[in-house]
């Protein structure tokens, strides 16, 4: 973890906190920058957020899918 948090310039502090939920909206130059050092593309990645948040607001159709991540 730490030489990815390295070569993407962002702390392993920082990145410690948004694998753990703590930063629940990181901001789009270190989510790309992140991205970039794990090979992952932004579209690949958005795809799989997107996804995601249509599996949790079908499991629960009363909460917003912020707020199902969350907690």
């Amino acid at each position: 973890m730490l030489d990815i948090a390295l070569d993407a310039r962002v702390s392993p502090e920082t990145l410690r906190k948004i694998e753990s939920g703590r930063v629940a909206t990181p901001a789009f130059p270190t989510i790309a920058a992140i991205a970039d050092v794990l090979g992952l593309s932004l579209d690949a990645l958005w795809a799989e957020i997107s996804e995601s948040g249509r599996r949790v607001g079908h499991a629960n159709s009363g909460r917003n899918a912020r707020e199902q991540l969350t907690t």
